[in-house]
């Protein structure tokens, strides 16, 4: 017998758009895009309805897939007590994916128009390894030659600032729901530092105009394949796109929208001025988490996340460093217990209902270590302490980026810099330092000598003796 799936409980031809949001993948889908689901079946916010948007060819297949279903998103919540489909029709509309924006820009430059929202991963910020703007970037520098067609969603969105301008029109907000310690300064950077190549009076303006809110954001969301899809098949759904996700989620924002927002607070979204501390707590434990348990995982072909939360050696592994290289640098947060926030965790990664995979936890680790986990690493070394678990978390990374695992199966490409990180990787086997000579992921601490030094004691030994064996041997110690 089928199953029920819950649809929207609204008029959705009355809604009107306010929201664009650039980068309509999963995590969108399951997180922001419910919440105004949420908030339109109350019967509030219908002036917020959300256009879809992006830069990339994946994003014209988004587009192309969704249009086919009236812009409605199949969402699955994995609770192990049973699991939960909705319609989510948040979104009415995606906008043409094209080369020079011109559609997203004309979109963005709507007054109805009052926020601008993006999910375009964490290495679609164009940052260096200081978190830094980087204004030489090849696409940056392609956008400051050619304002009126850009190729970004930075550039876009300038465009559309400039033009709102110079209409008289109030400018939008502009909302990062990407993982990004700071995520709102980390935006802002990208939209200054790109107006500061093109017009130093239009960069002006959007310091003095432009909202920039720091968010944090939560749902754990796996990539869609054949699983999924058969999912959404068992409640009678023939859908190429569903998202399934985990029934948690959590969005904590800054009260920063002088063009107004929506009262997503009616619907258990935290706006607050402390930010800062529930990011730092969510990226160094969960997104830090989930990188201590995914290198040696792949390694030892364990295939998913649930599975490698059964195994003793890595549960034991991602419980000793979050307890004592992680939690004790992560700040208070208001009404929360840190030890009972990574038990939350460790239950979370544990749910087999998710099927995430290790693989997915291993994805884009030369944008993700810089951010997850090397602040960890700093500021242990900072306090006078070496981190020897996430030296050889380090070491794991460097060994999984060679692309074989322990048993000799190949590693699929799984970075945007595959190639560089496998012959880093090659060079690293005979000298270990050249791996934390990585300036744009360890910054300087490549000339700390103790931790050199830790680090090629680490990756001989996973060389040597493989992962099983090294995390036995850290975990007796």
């Amino acid at each position: 017998m089928t199953r029920t799936v819950a649809l929207p409980a609204y008029d959705r031809k009355a809604l009107t758009p306010g929201i664009v949001h650039i980068g309509v993948g999963n995590f969108h889908r399951a997180h922001q895009a419910v919440y105004l689901d949420d908030l339109f079946a109350l019967g509030e916010g219908h002036d917020w309805g959300i256009l879809g948007a992006g830069v990339r060819p994946t994003d014209a297949r988004m587009r192309e897939a969704l249009a086919a279903q009236d812009n409605l998103s199949t969402v699955i919540e994995l609770d192990p007590a049973g699991h939960r489909a909705r319609r989510v029709g948040a979104m009415i509309g995606f906008l043409p994916v094209e080369a020079d924006n011109a559609a997203l820009i004309e979109a963005m430059s709507d007054p109805r128009i009052r926020i601008v929202s993006l999910t375009v991963t964490e290495g679609g910020y164009y940052v260096d390894a200081s978190g830094a703007f980087d204004p030489t970037h090849p696409d940056i520098v392609a956008d400051a030659a050619r304002p009126s067609a850009p190729a970004t969603a930075f550039g876009a969105i300038l465009a559309a600032l400039r033009a709102r301008r110079a209409a008289g029109v109030a400018p939008f907000t502009v909302m990062s729901c990407d993982n990004l310690p700071g995520n709102g300064h980390v935006t802002r950077s990208a939209v200054v530092g790109l107006a500061e190549l093109l017009d130093a009076e239009l960069a002006a303006w959007v310091k003095s105009h432009v909202a920039f809110p720091n968010g944090m954001v939560d749902r754990i969301t796996p990539a869609t394949g054949p699983h999924e899809r058969d999912l959404a098949q068992g409640f009678g759904l023939t859908d190429p796109v569903p998202v399934t996700c985990e029934p948690f989620r959590q969005w904590v924002v800054e009260d920063h929208f002088p063009a107004g927002r929506p009262a997503l607070e009616k619907v258990g979204v935290t706006f607050t001025p402390h930010v800062h501390a529930y990011e730092a707590m969510k990226i160094r434990i969960l997104n830090g988490g989930h990188a201590v348990i995914a290198y040696p995982s792949a390694l030892m072909d364990i295939e998913f996340v649930h599975e490698a939360m059964a195994n003793p050696l890595v549960a034991a592994f991602l419980h000793r460093i979050e307890v004592e290289e992680i939690l004790p640098h992560v700040p208070p947060v208001p009404d929360t217990s840190i030890p009972a926030y990574l038990s939350l965790i460790e239950s979370r990664f544990s749910n087999p209902e998710i099927a995430d995979t290790t693989r997915r936890l291993c994805l884009d680790g030369s944008n993700r270590q810089p951010k997850f986990i090397v602040p960890s690493l700093r500021d242990n070394l900072a306090a006078g302490r070496m981190p020897k678990g996430l030296v050889l978390l380090s070491a794991l990374w460097c060994r999984y980026c060679f692309g074989t695992t322990d048993s000799g199966q190949v590693v699929a490409p799984n970075d945007p810099n595959w190639s560089a990180l496998q012959e880093r990787s090659k060079r690293a086997r005979a000298n270990p330092a050249d791996w934390l000579a990585m300036t744009e992921v360890y910054g300087d601490l490549g000339r700390h000598p103790a931790l050199v030094g830790e680090f090629g004691a680490a990756l001989e030994a996973v060389w040597r003796d493989g992962a099983e064996a090294v995390l036995r041997r850290f975990l007796a110690e």
